[in-house]
């Protein structure tokens, strides 16, 4: 019998959701089985920001009440809730990447994000080197797509765009490269959810 050989150990692919989740709802967790299933992801990671930079603080339910929400709506093995933000100190997408990558070096990442938000992403810090940092999934929404797919960022990068059937190679590319994912869509949105609050 042979020495024996060492175990090569995969890295963990996951899936970094962020947002305020003001509230966490089921279109969070519909976008979340999509991509554990369309990107061959171990887990997805949610990031409740303690306060995103580009939204105003007023009418921002306080950051646990958020988490425990996330929490709640979420309710997947798969799906880990975090506040983490928080803990690294980090308010700006850029900053949180670098920082999970230098932490988890375990781990690749793939940045989720819905079509409305590639449509403002140019308004991001330091948004370019968020492509080059990590893959990028966008799934669609209503509303959003034509606006999203004609808009700057996916103008600059489009020569990096991945085929939507090649999607579970994305988080093995080398970024920059993104997909475009035409998922069944869901209606929910925290800003209609507030608004039928009240507040």
């Amino acid at each position: 019998m042979g020495p024996s050989q060492p175990v090569v150990r995969r890295r963990r692919c996951i899936g970094l959701l962020g947002g305020s989740f003001n509230p966490a709802h089921e279109g969070h967790r519909h976008i979340s089985l999509q991509a554990l299933d369309l990107l061959g992801l171990d887990e997805i990671w949610w990031l409740v920001s303690p306060q995103n930079p580009l939204k105003p603080s007023a009418g921002m339910a306080a950051p646990d009440a958020r988490l425990a929400t996330a929490k709640r709506v979420a309710h997947h093995p798969r799906i880990r809730v975090s506040d983490i933000e928080r803990d690294l100190n980090t308010r700006y997408t850029i900053d949180t990447l670098r920082a999970l990558k230098r932490r988890y070096r375990d781990c690749v990442f793939v940045w989720l994000i819905g079509a409305d938000n590639l449509i403002q992403i140019p308004r991001w810090k330091s948004w370019e080197d968020i492509f080059h940092l990590a893959a990028i999934a966008v799934f669609a929404r209503p509303s959003y797509c034509f606006r999203a797919l004609a808009g700057m960022a996916a103008t600059r990068f489009d020569r990096y765009r991945q085929p939507e059937w090649t999607a579970k190679a994305l988080v093995w590319r080398r970024p920059p490269a993104w997909v475009f994912l035409r998922i069944k869509l869901h209606p929910a949105s925290s800003t209609s959810i507030r608004e039928n609050r009240g507040g």
